[in-house]
């Protein structure tokens, strides 16, 4: 590997660091949630509203993220994140009531917030047009990481004691195994550089190309050097800009994309899937071994995703994806309404629905959202988009308890089946192909 393909990796791979958090911190809660059912008596309701009260963090960070990093710098505003994951394992460790869980657990999801945006971003900024898709790709690998990873941790700290200790105590201790990895994050980003578009746009040309020189060698530093010059020597876009014909269809791209990936269903399964599979029967332990599950086969299908991004094109691989998920919850549906949930049918069609969002609109959705928006408006703008992502996120993991009590599991799992087909449609429609383009390339696309 030449020097200039192992900076680009180290700067990826501690960008990538600010997913695994996202993913350990957001499904830390698949494990803790029946204990902290039964530790406070939570209705419905309430157990949906302690299994998403993080993601009021997380839209408050996807909000301020952009215009923070545009003044502060990408690197210094994902710092902040890594020590609003480490206080919020630290202080969910206290013995206190659930209200300070739900504070500690929004300053965890500012944390996540801030993380969903620049960590992209900052990748996106880095990468070498022929392998940025591939770049971005592994901060979801980062996120499925994370989330293997927790799924693991609880699964061990669920067996350290007895049921008692856990509704009692062992909750707390998977929570608080966080702050492990948010230390290693804060260390890692004390020796990162920071992204050279941003020290472009605060006119350190001369930072900004020495970076540049390491990714791409010094023609094609002096090259991307003169395209960001002319994109930034462009009126500095508003939001209102933001509604103009053109770069209102990348928003209108950006905040759908971002949307479908939610509310087809994936954090259903993250937040929720040991108690999905207690609901087929099996006990506790038996459900939390599936979980692993699902956290081992999101992990490999990334791998896949990562592989051919740059090679099949973003779009190929979100149609393929959207149809294989909403086949499989059509599938997943019917099995629980037929009743016919013993054995491992159930756990094959979730496994199967995975592979299809881990391949497409798991990664994908970052990378189209990291690639669309012009330079000097991308982090506000990704900020609107990301926003919406955690809005969808919080509104599906608060209804689905809900949902579950009103109308049954089955019929649960067809509404997220539909939203994959209207996905489907939506990305065969609207979502062009960015594969093989430079920032600079793409943001022509939407001049009208």
């Amino acid at each position: 590997m030449t020097n200039q393909m192992k900076f680009i990796y180290q700067c990826t791979l501690v960008a990538a660091i600010g997913g695994l958090l996202f993913g350990y911190d957001t499904a830390v809660v698949a494990g803790a949630i029946g204990f902290i059912q039964e530790k406070y008596q939570l209705s419905a309701a309430m157990t949906g509203w302690a299994a998403s009260c993080a993601l009021i963090g997380c839209m408050i960070g996807a909000m301020v993220a952009g215009g923070l990093s545009d003044k502060l710098g990408r690197r210094k505003v994902l710092m902040i994140s890594a020590w609003a994951f480490a206080i919020s394992s630290v202080g969910i460790m206290a013995p206190m009531g659930l209200t300070s869980f739900i504070v500690f657990r929004m300053i965890g999801g500012i944390g996540i917030g801030i993380a969903s945006i620049l960590s992209p971003m900052y990748i996106s900024e880095i990468a070498p047009a022929s392998i940025r898709g591939r770049l971005i790709s592994i901060y979801q690998l980062g996120i499925v990481i994370g989330i293997l990873l927790i799924y693991f941790v609880n699964a061990a700290i669920a067996g350290l004691h007895d049921h008692n200790w856990n509704v009692e105590s062992g909750w707390r201790w998977m929570f608080g195994s966080g702050l492990l990895p948010s230390i290693v994050f804060i260390v890692l980003l004390l020796r990162a550089p920071e992204s050279p578009r941003w020290l472009a746009a605060q006119n350190n040309w001369t930072g900004a190309e020495d970076i540049l020189r390491k990714i791409n060698g010094d023609i094609k530093a002096r090259e991307e050097m003169e395209a960001i010059r002319v994109s930034l020597n462009e009126k500095q876009a508003s939001f209102g800009e933001l509604l103009r014909p053109g770069l209102r269809t990348a928003l209108i791209i950006g905040i759908f994309l971002s949307v479908f990936s939610q509310v087809t269903g994936i954090n259903v399964i993250m937040y929720y899937a040991p108690e999905i599979f207690k609901a087929t029967g099996d006990g506790s332990s038996s459900a939390l071994t599936q979980t692993v599950w699902v956290g081992g086969i999101n992990t490999l299908m990334t791998l896949v995703a990562i592989k051919y991004v740059d090679k099949l094109g973003r779009k190929k691989l979100l149609l393929i994806g959207a149809a294989g998920m909403a086949i499989c919850l059509a599938l997943v549906g019917l099995a629980f309404y037929q009743q016919a949930t013993t054995g491992y049918w159930v756990l094959a069609g979730i496994l199967l629905y995975i592979s299809f969002f881990a391949i497409s609109l798991g990664p994908l959705t970052f990378v189209v959202v990291a690639e669309i928006f012009p330079n000097q408006i991308r982090g506000r703008a990704m900020g609107v988009a990301i926003f919406f992502l955690w809005l969808s996120v919080y509104i599906v993991s608060q209804t689905f308890p809900m949902l579950l009590d009103a109308i049954g599991t089955a019929y649960t799992f067809w509404i997220y089946m539909v939203m994959s087909v209207l996905a489907f449609l939506f990305i065969w429609r609207s979502v062009p192909e960015t594969k093989g383009k430079s920032l600079e390339e793409i943001q022509k696309m939407w001049k009208a």
